[in-house]
C-alpha cells in the first residue's frame, strides 16, 4: 500500500548502476587486447577463470602481489591527466612480482570513485591494460566502486592485484654471493612513490601544475606523471639467460632500503653514486627542498628503478642483453660482507 510519497531509487542515493554496465562495455576492448595463454573468461562474470596448464607450467608455484600509485593518483586528478596512471599500477605490482622469479599472468584492478564518470574510468582503465599488454599478463576482472558521500567531487581511488607463477625451485632471490655484480636498470623518473613529498616540494617552489617545467619539456604536471617503468619481459629475460640471483625493485625506502631485502643475512652491498648520473627531477627536488642524499637515496629511486643481483662471470652478457631490450643499464657495485648499503662518491 503506498502512502502517496515517491519511492527513492538506487540511482537518486548516487549509484548509477547503468553507467556501470556501459564501462563494462567500454572496456571489454582493451581487455581483450591483454589475453594471453592461460586465459579462459571475459569481463562480466562473478569471477574470472585461468588455466595454468595453458599458460604453460607443469608444477607451478603462484606468487601474488598488491599495491597502489599512492599520492601521485591527486596529480592526475588535479589536472586530469588520467591516461597513464593505470600503467603506474599495473607496474607496481608486476614489477615486485618479477622480484621473486614469478612471470605474472593476470591482473585485477579495484576503481572507486564518488561519482562514475565513464569516460575518465573508461581511460583509466585502458591505461591499466596498456600496463598489462607491455608486462604480458592478462586483464581478466576488477571492481568498479562508486560509493557517493566516500570521495570529493572528481576524486578517486586504484588498487591493483597480479598473480604470477613460477615453476618449483625457480624462485628468487636464490645463490647471492659475496662478489656478486649489481646491475643498475635507469627509472623513468620519480615513478611511484615519494609523492607526498613531491607535492609539498612543488608547493615550496611555487609552481602549479599546468606551468612549464623547469628541468624538462612540457608542463610539470606532465613531467611528473611520467608513467613507473615496467622490468618485467627484460628482466625474466635475464633470469631465463642464466646467472641472475635476485632483483630489487627500488621503490618507497629507495636503494637504501630496497636493496638489502634481497641479500642474505650477513652481507650488504657497496654502491658507486658515480656510476650513473641523477635524473635532473631529483637535482631539482633536493635543491628546492634542501634535502642531502642519505634523504634522496632513502625516499626515491634516484634514477634507478630495478637492480638485478648477478653471477660476476655472467655481468657483461646479461648487461648486454639488457641493453638491446631497450634498458639504460649501469654497473652499480658489488655484494660485500657486512650488512646494508655502503656509497662511495657522490649524486648531487
Amino acid at each position: 500500500m503506498s502512502d502517496g510519497k515517491n519511492g527513492l531509487t538506487y540511482a537518486q542515493a548516487g549509484v548509477d548502476i547503468d553507467a556501470g554496465n556501459a564501462l563494462v562495455e567500454r572496456i571489454k576492448p582493451a581487455a581483450k587486447r591483454t589475453n594471453r595463454p592461460g586465459t579462459m573468461s571475459g569481463l562480466g562474470g562473478f569471477g574470472a577463470l585461468f588455466d595454468l596448464k595453458g599458460a604453460g607450467y607443469t608444477d607451478p608455484v603462484l606468487v601474488a602481489a598488491t599495491d597502489g600509485v599512492g599520492t601521485k593518483l591527486r596529480i592526475a586528478i588535479d589536472t586530469g591527466n588520467v591516461d597513464t596512471i593505470g600503467i603506474d599500477l599495473v607496474a607496481m605490482c608486476v614489477n615486485d612480482l618479477v622480484c621473486q622469479g614469478a612471470e605474472p599472468l593476470f591482473f585485477l584492478d579495484y576503481f572507486a570513485t564518488g561519482k562514475l564518470e565513464v569516460d575518465q574510468a573508461t581511460r583509466i582503465i585502458e591505461g591499466i591494460a596498456e600496463g598489462c599488454v607491455q608486462s604480458g599478463c592478462a586483464l581478466i576482472g576488477g571492481e568498479t566502486a562508486e560509493m557517493p558521500g566516500m570521495y570529493h567531487a572528481g576524486d578517486f581511488d586504484l588498487a591493483g592485484f597480479a598473480v604470477g607463477a613460477m615453476e618449483r625451485g625457480q624462485d628468487l632471490p636464490q645463490g647471492v654471493a659475496e662478489g656478486d655484480v649489481l646491475l643498475g636498470l635507469g627509472s623513468n623518473g620519480v615513478h611511484s612513490n615519494g609523492y607526498s613529498l613531491v607535492r609539498k616540494v612543488v608547493e615550496r617552489s611555487g609552481l602549479g601544475w599546468a606551468d612549464a617545467c623547469p628541468f624538462a619539456e612540457g608542463s610539470l604536471g606532465e613531467v611528473l606523471l611520467a608513467p613507473t617503468r615496467l622490468y618485467v619481459k627484460q628482466a625474466l629475460a635475464a633470469v631465463k639467460a642464466g646467472g641472475v640471483h635476485a632483483l630489487a625493485h627500488i621503490t618507497g625506502g629507495g636503494l637504501t632500503e630496497n636493496l638489502p631485502r634481497v641479500l642474505p643475512e650477513g652481507l650488504g652491498a657497496t654502491i658507486d653514486l658515480n656510476s650513473w648520473t641523477l635524473p635532473p627531477v631529483f637535482g631539482w627536488m633536493a635543491g628546492i627542498a634542501g634535502f642531502d642524499q642519505a634523504e634522496l637515496l632513502k625516499t626515491f629511486n634516484s634514477g634507478i628503478g630495478m637492480i638485478l643481483v648477478v653471477d660476476p662471470a655472467r655481468a657483461d652478457a646479461l648487461a648486454a642483453l639488457l641493453a638491446e631490450a631497450g634498458e639504460s643499464v649501469h654497473r652499480l657495485g658489488t655484494v660485500t660482507a657486512g650488512e646494508g648499503v655502503q656509497y662511495t662518491g657522490n649524486l648531487l
